[in-house]
């Protein structure tokens, strides 16, 4: 082999080896984010539970949070604030207890967690609210930025039309 080709032969090699290498550190810079994207919702749904904030606290103010469905809340809310107003605030005036989640799973993949939960309270008319929830949270420098959101809205809508929100 002559060196010219000795020569191509190795810069290709190095090339090569360069290449791989870029791509294990951004795969592990990746696994990273998704690690913490998980955390800081694992961290978020622990203080709602405990009664020391919620989820909703990571939205940044124009965030896109969309309801699937046909239930009395379901459309897409385009800010933090329409969220709250339409649809948390009237919710949980609904309630004489809290909702208190209870997470089933919390799984990420790039910017996007996905959690699984039960939620349960009690409604200003005695009866216990139950409900189980698919949130899946688009996730930038540690703030959700969009959300669908999924649930049984017969459960929902129970509660929404059996009970006056109350401010």
């Amino acid at each position: 082999m002559s060196t010219l080709r000795f020569r191509k032969a190795l810069w290709v090699v190095v090339g090569v080896f360069l290449v791989l290498a870029a791509m294990k550190v951004t795969a592990v810079a990746q696994a990273d984010v998704q690690e913490k994207n998980r955390r800081i919702i694992q961290t978020a749904f622990d203080n709602w539970r405990r009664g020391a904030g919620s989820v909703f606290d990571l939205l940044v103010s124009d965030a896109k949070w969309t309801i699937v469905g046909r239930s009395a809340a379901s459309g897409t809310y385009h800010s933090r604030r329409d969220l709250l107003d339409q649809v948390i605030i009237p919710f949980n005036s609904r309630l004489s207890t809290p909702l208190v989640p209870t997470v089933r799973g919390i799984y990420a993949d790039g910017d996007m967690v996905i959690v699984l939960w039960d939620g349960a309270a009690m409604a200003r008319d005695g009866k216990p609210y139950e409900n189980t929830y698919s949130w899946f949270l688009k996730m930038r420098d540690s703030k959700i930025i969009s959300a669908t959101a999924l649930y049984d809205p017969i459960a929902f809508d129970d509660l929404w039309k059996r009970i006056r929100p109350v401010y």
